[in-house]
């Protein structure tokens, strides 16, 4: 198999989306993003990062001093990222629970619970290349990590989440649509 350049990818430009679960998401490339998606706006530059683990345990024997058999035992698939646009979708995310209210005209309150609630939502990551464009959807997910606001001169003041993914129907985690041409089952 020869190496061909024309099949390196980059993100260089997307959007994170959220609804509640249970939303329909787009199921092709071509369909907008529905009625209860929302974008959460400006992301750092550091774009999202996507992780995907697996584990697995030993089975050993007397007989052997290397395992037999490994089991596996668990998957684990997050999102991270630094929402950098403070509004209602990206406040109430980060803050599991919280309510926005209007107390007058130009006054808003964010009520951050000393108790929240779970929190899950359905999550989307949209990204494109060019012409390649990808879509990430997880029906079900939960902002499961928080990273420290700073609020400071010289930055944005960025909201950096990391976004845990559930097991909805089995077999899937999430589903990745994407229309590049290199991952033709063919």
């Amino acid at each position: 198999m020869a190496n061909d350049a024309d099949n390196v990818r980059v993100g260089l430009n997307g959007s994170v989306y959220i609804a509640p679960k249970g939303t329909t998401a787009p199921a092709d490339l071509e369909t907008a993003w529905g009625s209860g998606w929302v974008d959460l706006g400006y992301l750092s530059d550091d774009g999202v990062e996507m992780s995907y683990s697996t584990d697995t345990e030993d089975i050993n024997a007397w007989q052997s001093l290397s395992p037999v058999r490994k089991v596996l035992t668990g998957v684990d698939m997050t999102l991270g990222f630094t929402a950098i646009e403070l509004k209602t979708s990206t406040m109430t995310l980060y803050f599991p629970s919280a309510t926005m209210t209007d107390v007058s005209g130009t006054v808003h309150k964010l009520s951050i619970p000393a108790a929240p609630a779970p929190d899950e939502r359905a999550i989307g990551l949209e990204w494109v290349d060019g012409d390649i464009t990808n879509r990430l959807i997880i029906a079900r997910g939960e902002v499961t990590d928080r990273e420290s606001i700073t609020f400071a001169r010289s930055g944005a003041v960025g909201l950096g989440m990391t976004v845990s993914a559930y097991a909805d129907t089995a077999p899937e985690i999430a589903v990745w649509l994407s229309d590049d041409p290199a991952w033709s089952a063919a």
